[in-house]
């Protein structure tokens, strides 16, 4: 049985004080570091209102420790890209106004960017921090969380695979929500932390690990290209569990992965629920399942139809959560429901408690008075093996409403069209089938392997309107 506990990020740090936990890195370090900046927060404290602190540090040492001492420290914390553009670096300021800056920001004066805005600082009792999360829209907004709600996910997590300890291999971004949260089940749990990146490890350069001690979270992407490396495919069949997000999974990668016996865990989650709310154990994905998996304790995800009823199982509806590790709101604004939070995403869940995504309302695709999702359409492409990537997408037409559109990226330069349409014949209803299909050189797609499909599909219209 896991024993849990939600205690405030100092008495973690103080129980951590004399353990080599941070693989690679400098753990005392890390410890001394947060001390200091704590310190420093609180001998300046004078304030009436929370300073907001942001945090754009390169570091791993230096973004972990600056994130414990802020939160620590009652302040709002806002985690950020460092490697962010001038225009979003704009965004940015304009929104938040930061207080203090912690991070090599030179190439940027902040204090001469225009600010078109007042930024308001919510009534909170404590601490609040805001975790970056532009979706596949790319606006830059923070959702809200707390200590606890991070905390909530951490334990239903542990409480999910039945650990008192998680031990974590990150190559995932540490200021978003999927690098995060590794930190924070290593940290809280007692695990061990490993933070690296994917080129790193595609140069050779492994911790001296037992990968079946660890955890490790990944995007599809990312797993996709470890899969072409026979060495890390067989390091990566060793691990305890390879969680994987960020993204819809085409099926010929989980084929390919279940082949190769790696230990997959396909998630369901987001940044606004602090990471995952389900997750496929990899027993059951080994037996064959691809699905998102079943609800972790902390969370409650509801079916509902279009006028809001309450559906059954294996009916097909909008995805509705209730979760101790939901965000409070986007800032600086507090959602006026906090119980439950209604998503885009349309799915069902079977009869043996398996949640299962279907696609997203706002990407569904109307045409000829027929719905089609782009996520079956995509993993149907993908599955000819013909493509290295693909986004679907609706564009306008008198005709039909809209028409279905592939985007792809060819795996050999010449290849015939009118062989990738006859490999996809019997893999999707005719209606289904793209009666488009642009080559491109690759997809705008961000570090969490999510496309744009705002810029493609703004970019492909605009594309062909130059050509009329």
């Amino acid at each position: 049985m896991v024993s849990i506990s939600m205690e405030n990020p100092l008495i973690y740090l103080e129980k951590r004080a004399n353990d080599n936990w941070l693989i690679g890195y400098d753990s005392r370090k890390f410890t001394l570091l947060a001390q200091q900046l704590y310190l420093e927060l609180t001998q300046n404290a004078n304030l009436k209102t929370p300073l907001k602190i942001l945090i754009a540090e390169r570091q791993p040492i230096k973004l972990l420790a600056s994130f414990i001492a802020a939160t620590a420290a009652n302040c709002h914390v806002f985690l950020c890209n460092p490697d962010s553009v001038k225009a979003e670096w704009e965004q940015v300021f304009n929104l938040v106004q930061p207080d203090l800056i912690w991070g090599d920001l030179a190439e940027i004066d902040y204090r001469k960017t225009p600010i078109t805005a007042t930024a308001s600082i919510p009534n909170y009792p404590s601490s609040l921090i805001m975790i970056p999360t532009g979706g596949s829209s790319g606006k830059i907004r923070f959702a809200m969380h707390t200590w606890e709600s991070l905390m909530a996910s951490v334990i239903g997590f542990q409480q999910y695979f039945n650990l008192e300890q998680v031990n974590s291999f990150c190559i995932l971004p540490l200021y978003h929500v999927s690098g995060l949260m590794q930190f924070m089940r290593s940290f809280s749990s007692g695990g061990k932390l490993a933070v690296s990146t994917l080129k790193l490890l595609e140069n050779g350069e492994k911790y001296d690990i037992e990968p079946a001690e660890f955890f490790i979270s990944l995007v599809p992407t990312q797993l996709q290209r470890l899969l072409q490396k026979p060495d890390l495919t067989t390091w990566l069949s060793r691990f305890q569990t390879t969680l994987l997000g960020g993204a819809p999974a085409w099926l010929e990668l989980l084929e390919t992965s279940r082949n190769y016996g790696i230990r997959l865990a396909p998630t369901y989650g987001m940044t606004e629920t602090a990471s995952q709310i389900a997750t496929l154990k990899p027993e059951a994905f080994l037996a064959g399942n691809n699905t998102s998996g079943q609800i972790l304790p902390h969370a409650k995800v509801i079916i509902k139809g279009e006028n809001g009823e309450i559906l059954g199982r294996n009916q097909t509806g909008f995805i509705n959560i209730k979760a101790d590790s939901l965000t409070v709101g986007y800032y600086p604004e507090f959602f006026a429901n906090k119980e439950e939070f209604q998503l885009d995403d349309v799915g069902y869940i079977d009869e043996n408690g398996y949640l299962k995504i279907v696609g997203r309302n706002s990407n569904k695709i109307i045409t000829g008075g027929e719905n089609v999702f782009p996520n079956e359409v995509e993993a149907a492409i993908i599955s000819t093996q013909m493509v290295e990537d693909v986004c679907v997408i609706g564009l306008p037409d008198s005709q039909w409403g809209e028409i279905v559109t592939a985007i792809y990226v060819p795996k050999i330069p010449d290849i015939n069209i009118d062989d990738l349409k006859i490999a996809i014949e019997d893999k999707l209803s005719k209606f289904k089938y793209p009666k488009k299909w642009i080559a491109v050189e690759n997809l705008p797609r961000n570090a969490q392997g999510k496309i744009n499909r705002k810029l493609l599909i703004e970019g492909t219209l605009l594309r062909f309107s130059a050509l009329l």
